[in-house]
């Protein structure tokens, strides 16, 4: 696809208003429309997309590790980065970011841009078809449109606040699913050693009371998949904005219900989406299984 975009300046801090990634109330007075923030980023994530799925399978020239041995970036994350970077801010170049390898840019408008250029890199690098790319438009600290484009399936899902969910441009909705020991649940773990065991003993307690559990290693696709109903519930804790900013529109904007693992506001270190029916079932569980570890 030509020379790699160069990535833009930014800074190392990520700045104010990061805690406040999963809310997707009204914005009053929003100065831009969320439609044409959501345009530009569905052209941004499948250009990306179609960049990581041509170079699929070559050789990898760069693998190092991040915040753990198996918390693996390649050189694709970066230059999928870049190409993002190069086409949001190209058509706005006032406005700030946060991605998941380059950190935060300042700008000086309300807009904010949450991007996760490759998410599920251990997948893409061991030639699983289970990855994507998430980019979310931030007005005033708000998600107000997302978009996660999965390449391999040939799938964009998208959202605007209050303007529903869709796949490919077609309307989706979450399960009417009501019994969680029928109900197919996701779930995902940390890099941390220490957290993943204790995910693990969690895992144990909800095995048993829910029809099955899958493990896909991909949160933004996960949410997805509940806003659609291929999922009927979805859970994990520790992760990052950059990871369901916008796949948590998409599930809400879908009829899904979003909390934290304990019902409370939804958070990095805590999220739960699932059917309206089967969540309030699904949060006592998890209740039951934390505090019983």
């Amino acid at each position: 696809m030509g020379e790699t975009p160069t990535i833009p300046a930014r800074v190392s801090s990520v700045g104010p208003g990061v805690g406040r990634w999963w809310r997707v109330s009204r914005v009053p007075g929003v100065p831009v429309d969320p439609c044409a923030l959501l345009e530009l980023a569905e052209t941004a994530a499948r250009e990306a997309g179609d960049l990581l799925l041509g170079r699929l399978r070559h050789a990898r020239r760069s693998v190092t590790t991040k915040s753990t041995s198996t918390d693996m970036v390649s050189e694709m994350d970066r230059a999928a980065e870049a190409l993002i970077l190069d086409r949001l801010l190209g058509a706005r170049p006032e406005d700030s970011v946060l991605a998941e390898e380059g950190g935060a840019r300042t700008g000086t408008s309300e807009v904010r841009w949450v991007i996760d250029p490759l998410d599920g890199t251990t997948n893409y690098l061991y030639g699983h078809p289970r990855w994507s790319v998430s980019i979310a438009a931030e007005v005033g600290g708000e998600v107000v449109a997302g978009v996660v484009a999965d390449p391999s399936l040939d799938e964009v899902f998208t959202a605007v606040r209050g303007g529903g969910a869709h796949l490919n441009g077609q309307p989706i909705a979450c399960s009417d699913k009501n019994d969680l020991a029928t109900a197919l649940l996701a779930t995902g773990f940390s890099y941390q050693p220490e957290r993943r065991a204790r995910q693990a003993e969690v895992l144990v307690h909800v095995v048993p009371r829910a029809r099955d559990i899958r493990r896909h290693g991909v949160a933004s696709l996960d949410l997805c998949w509940v806003a659609n109903g291929r999922l009927d519930g979805y859970y994990e804790t520790g992760l990052q904005p950059w990871d369901v900013a916008a796949g948590a529109l998409i599930a809400t904007e879908a009829g899904a219900t979003i909390s934290s693992l304990d019902g409370g506001p939804p958070a990095s270190s805590s999220l739960l989406a699932a059917a309206p029916g089967v969540a309030p079932a699904l949060v006592h569980l998890l209740r039951e299984a934390i505090s019983s570890r």
